[in-house]
């Protein structure tokens, strides 16, 4: 052993490579190949954290005396195809993950990702969505669940970035309850799907809140095994039934609603009640008291209130104005028709047809409907003088 040493010492002084000469420092110790692996410095230079994140970090690691593991997290997640800043915050929010083992916990999760029909690129995305929870192979068995459920990859993509406490929830005690619960409230699998991939955090709370927001959703008038029951609750999750209440009220003042008329509004479309203020204000003044419509035709057609009012209403709004004032339509159409269908039956109706008598409407609805022109701008007159 002491000739060994003194072999390799004499290698060390006679080597002109500073690196031969590292390499001969680490032989020579006889106890690690790099005793003095400093975790902080690893995660700055390696990692891509910045010094504050490696300081808060690297406690999380003190006990790893190489970087061998690390490195071995790294490549592994490269071949995944995460790109240097989806590294440097996975680790920054959870630094063990440095120390899962590769070949027992990583790699086989990957694979059973693949067999459930997630893509590479959508594996990629989960790590950095799921954080910790991917360092456990029981993601595989709670995503076995989650895809039928959210019934595609994107949709559970979507519904993990809005609440990653999905894959540490219960299943069996919250998770799976709540689901069997609005399955008994009329929903069906896929309102479950479309109304949890925005909500996820219906999935994830106590039984008892869901039956409260339920109860809530009937309050206002929207029945279990209604066509509007999964709107609202995504409508009023997780606010209270005062904030509920003044959004009803405030509903009511702007619109000049009954009680009634507020019902029935709100029945129609529970989607009012997620708007702000000040945009309920100015779709109240636009529809009332410029287009002139009475606010009990706007509680029969609520959807409206939920248009863009600068991309839609106020565009539709004078190009049909136009039209009426030069004589160009046969009868004043309803304005349920005009503000509620679809971009594509609207330019059939009110724009292709006069494209003659007045040349300039379709360039100068397409430039309303871009906001380029003032909200009270006039449209081009028709070329015979209409």
């Amino acid at each position: 052993m002491l000739r060994l040493r003194c072999c390799l010492l004499t290698q060390l002084l006679s080597s002109p490579s500073a690196s031969s000469a590292s390499h001969l420092r680490r032989l020579i110790s006889g106890v690690s190949p790099n005793p003095s692996f400093a975790v902080e410095d690893y995660l700055v230079a390696t990692c891509g954290l910045t010094r504050p994140q490696a300081a808060k970090a690297s406690p999380k690691l003190s006990h790893l005396k190489s970087p061998d593991n690390p490195d071995a997290v790294l490549s592994f997640l490269a071949g995944l195809g995460l790109s240097t800043a989806d590294v440097a915050a996975l680790v920054a929010k959870d630094p063990q993950f440095l120390c899962a083992k590769v070949d027992k916990t990583l790699a086989p999760v990957v694979a059973g990702l693949t067999g459930l029909g997630l893509s590479r690129s959508d594996t990629a995305r989960l790590v950095s969505l799921s954080r910790k929870s991917f360092r456990y192979r029981s993601i595989v068995s709670k995503l076995h669940y989650y895809m039928p459920l959210f019934g595609s990859s994107k949709n559970l993509l979507r519904a993990l970035k809005r609440n990653p406490y999905l894959l540490s929830s219960d299943l069996d005690g919250i998770v799976k309850p709540n689901v069997a619960y609005l399955h008994e409230c009329g929903l069906g699998a896929c309102d479950i799907a479309k109304l949890c991939s925005n909500q996820p955090r219906l999935l994830t709370t106590n039984p008892e809140c869901i039956q409260g927001i339920v109860a809530r959703a009937q309050n206002i008038g929207v029945p279990r095994g209604s066509a509007m029951f999964r709107h609202a609750l995504h409508a009023i999750a997780f606010h209270s039934e005062e904030e509920v209440a003044a959004r009803v009220d405030y509903l009511k003042s702007t619109f000049r609603w009954s009680d009634a008329e507020v019902g029935i509004a709100v029945s129609k479309a529970p989607s009012v009640l997620t708007r702000a203020k000040e945009s309920l204000q100015r779709r109240s003044e636009f529809l009332i008291s410029e287009v002139g419509l009475e606010p009990a035709y706007i509680a029969q057609q609520p959807a409206i209130v939920c248009y863009s009012l600068e991309g839609r209403l106020r565009p539709r709004y004078y190009a049909v104005k136009f039209l009426n004032e030069n004589g160009l339509l046969k009868r004043n159409p309803s304005y349920s028709t005009v503000f509620t269908g679809t971009e594509k039956t609207f330019r059939e109706k009110f724009i292709c047809p006069h494209k003659e008598a007045a040349p300039h409407l379709q360039e100068d609805y397409d430039a309303a409907c871009k906001g380029q022109l003032p909200t009270n701008f006039r449209f081009t007159r028709a070329k015979n003088g209409l």
